[in-house]
Order: C-alpha cells, then sequence, then structure tokens
C-alpha cells in the first residue's frame, strides 16, 4: 500500500507536467492541471502526516514528528491505565463475569449432540486435543517416567501398610468375604499335595523304621497318610462348618487385630513392603505402569472422538447434563467462576498492568515504530491515497468555480 500510494503521488506529478505543457492546446487541460495540482497537494500533505507518526519526514528533525517514538513511554502508561480502568478493576470484573453463564454454556458443549466433522464443537475438541498431544509427546518420556516412579515409590514408602491391611481384612471378615479365601486356600492345598504325593510318600519311607520298609508297610503308611490328607482336605470344603474353617477364621481374626495393633508385626509387614518396592521387578512394573498410561493418553488425545465415544465420553455427558439441569448447582460453578477471576484481577491485576507498562518501556523506538505501522500502516496508507484523490477533486471544484466567476 506504501508503494502504492507512492506510485499514485508520482502519477500525479506527471499528470501535471503533461497537462501544464497541454494546457495552450485546449483549455480542458486545465481543469486536468488543477485536479492533478491538488492531488500532489493532498498526497504530499497526507504523506506528511502519516510520516510524521512513526518518524521525522526526510530524517529531518522537524518539530512534532516521530510522535509515537518520542511519547512510546506514555503510550505504554496509558495502555496500562486502560487496561487496568476497564478491564483488571474487581467490580468491574465481577460486574462483567455476573452477565456470564459459564456453567451452562459448559453443560451446553459437553451434552449436547455429537459434534460433525466441521463443527466447532469438533474443531475445539482436535485442538484441545492437539494441544495435549503435542505436550505429552515433548515431554522427555524417559526422564518423566523416573519423576514419576521415584514419586511414586516415595508415596508407598510413606504408606504404613500393616493397620490398612488389619482394617481391610476384618472389614471383609464382618461381612463374610474371607469364605472365599478359605475356599481358594484349601483349593490350594489340594494342588499341593497332589503336586507333591511322591514327595511327601517319600519323605513317610525314609523316616519309617527298617521293619516297616522290609514288610513293605512304609508304603501302605504312606498311602493312608495321603489319603487322609485328601479326605480331610474334602471334607473341610463340603463343610462350611467344619472346625477347621473356625479354626482358620479364627487365625484371621487374629491376624486383623495384630496387624491394627502389634508394633513388632507392623515393622516386619513395613520392612516386607519396602524390600518388595525396592526389587527391581517392582521398578520395572511402575515404569511400564508409566509407558502405558502415556501410551493410552496419546492415543487419547490424537484421536477425541473414539475417545469420548467411550465411558469418558459418558461420564462427560451426564455432567453437562447435570449442569444444564440443576440449578444449584450452576449457580454454585459460575459463582466459583466469578470469585476465582475477581480474585486474579485483584491478586495480579496490578503485576499486569506493571507488565505492560515496563514491556512497552522496554521496546526501543524502531520496535515501537514497526509493531504498531505493521498493525495499522496499511489504513494509514489509504489515507494518503483518500488524501490525493480528495485534493485533487478540491482542486477541480475550485478550478470550476474559478472559471464561473471568471
Amino acid at each position: 500500500m506504501r508503494r502504492f500510494a507512492a506510485a499514485l503521488l508520482l502519477a500525479m506529478a506527471s499528470l501535471f507536467l503533461v497537462a501544464r505543457q497541454l494546457m495552450p492546446l485546449h483549455p480542458g487541460w486545465g481543469y486536468v492541471r488543477a485536479f492533478a495540482e491538488a492531488a500532489m497537494v493532498g498526497g504530499l500533505a497526507d504523506w506528511f502526516a502519516v510520516t510524521a507518526l512513526f518518524r521525522h519526514p526526510l530524517g529531518l528533525p522537524i518539530p512534532h514528528t516521530a510522535i509515537i517514538p518520542r511519547n512510546k513511554d506514555r503510550i505504554g502508561d496509558s495502555l496500562a491505565t486502560f487496561l487496568r480502568d476497564n478491564f483488571l478493576v474487581p467490580a468491574v470484573v465481577a460486574r462483567r463475569m455476573r452477565r456470564l453463564d459459564l456453567a451452562g454454556a459448559a453443560g451446553r458443549f459437553l451434552s449436547g449432540p455429537q459434534a460433525g466433522a466441521g463443527s466447532d464443537r469438533s474443531r475445539l475438541r482436535a485442538g484441545a486435543s492437539r494441544l495435549i498431544a503435542d505436550m505429552v509427546a515433548a515431554l522427555d518420556g524417559e526422564r518423566l517416567g523416573g519423576m514419576i516412579r521415584v514419586a511414586a515409590a516415595q508415596k508407598l514408602q510413606a504408606l504404613d501398610v500393616a493397620p490398612m491391611l488389619g482394617q481391610a481384612l476384618g472389614a471383609a471378615i464382618d461381612r463374610d468375604r474371607h469364605v472365599a479365601l478359605l475356599d481358594a486356600g484349601i483349593e490350594w492345598l489340594n494342588r499341593v499335595l497332589a503336586a507333591h504325593e511322591e514327595t511327601l510318600r517319600a519323605m513317610i519311607s525314609a523316616r519309617a523304621g527298617a521293619v516297616l520298609r522290609w514288610t513293605g508297610l512304609d508304603e501302605t503308611l504312606g498311602d493312608k497318610i495321603v489319603g487322609g490328607l485328601y479326605a480331610l482336605l474334602a471334607e473341610v470344603a463340603a463343610d462350611p462348618a467344619h472346625p477347621l474353617r473356625d479354626k482358620a477364621s479364627e487365625g484371621l481374626v487374629d491376624l486383623a487385630r495384630r496387624l491394627r495393633e502389634d508394633p513388632v508385626l507392623q515393622a516386619r509387614v513395613n520392612a516386607m513392603k519396602d524390600e518388595l518396592i525396592a526389587s527391581p521387578a517392582v521398578a520395572a512394573w511402575l515404569e511400564g505402569l508409566w509407558g502405558s498410561a502415556r501410551g493410552a493418553l496419546l492415543r487419547g488425545a490424537r484421536d477425541p472422538e473414539a475417545a469420548m465415544a467411550g465411558r469418558l465420553g459418558e461420564l462427560l455427558g451426564q455432567l453437562g447434563h447435570a449442569l444444564r439441569t440443576e440449578p444449584r448447582l450452576a449457580r454454585t460453578i459460575n459463582l466459583f467462576a466469578r470469585r476465582a477471576t475477581v480474585g486474579v484481577a485483584a491478586a495480579y491485576g496490578d503485576g499486569i498492568v506493571r507488565l505492560v507498562s515496563d514491556t512497552v518501556r522496554g521496546w526501543d523506538a524502531k520496535t515501537v515504530t514497526g509493531r504498531l505501522e505493521q498493525a495499522v500502516g496499511r489504513d494509514l496508507q489509504y489515507i494518503r491515497v483518500n488524501g490525493t484523490l480528495v485534493g485533487g477533486l478540491v482542486g477541480l471544484l475550485l478550478h470550476l468555480i474559478d472559471a464561473v466567476l471568471r
């Protein structure tokens, strides 16, 4: 636009020279000359005015030129004052926030119909998902995974797990949920006995006397013992009121009590926990857990429609419905948002104002000129173009009036 305005001014100068040479040939060239002459005056005047805003015209230190560079500090202070008085005053923020229904907007967004490929909701979701995916992908996965692993291990080491285990075991016994544990234990003993039956028979034979082995009664004794064990486990499994079940239940009750109250047992359990946490297997498990979580987060962020179609989308839809249909919840959220925003304005408003003012003060004159001229320079060049054309029309009108009066 600057080149166009300059070219138009040069065109008017050329037209003025041509019209001046051709005036003796026809009176109409006088009107052309008057138009071109006034257009040059108007164009040069507006060029001077526009240039004087940002720099000295032709590099000459003419008074009241280079207005913006000379007053950049005052401009920064005025801009900061404008922000403070119109946007960052707590009363103003509260008044503006009172008209906003953030809870309703969030509810409509979350509970609305599924967004089409080109809808605003789809674009917003895609943009947010790309932002999350880029942030997660940009993080150092190995370092972050190590930090998470260390933090998780520290949290686990700080837990006093023995009382927690005692409370959980006691609650399970109170609700008879330990019965399944006993059944599983009986089934496990059956499998152990079946897997090590030959070993047990060999132990019985080794401990039998030479006379029993010579007569072959050691095998009979082994059969009786193994068979009795199988029969005992079968009875315990079939009879919910078997005395051994009661004994096992009493042992579990005592274990739950000791886990809650016995410091010696608690110390032993915590020592076992610390050893388990320090083992390479648990460290590898925690690292793999972080890797799986990171991969799932990236997949969900890169395919938001698929993620929102699952349980997460259902939960967010329910939340949106609640925000739309529960006035009390909506009022609470809007009140919280309003108070939080007013609090931010009250706590950080002066800091934001100082940041704006100090930033503008820190710019050099060339930076201020370049940024403002880039922002509004095109419109200012239109002023030069309009000044050239309007000046030419005014000159033409004055020449016509002079001709009439003459």
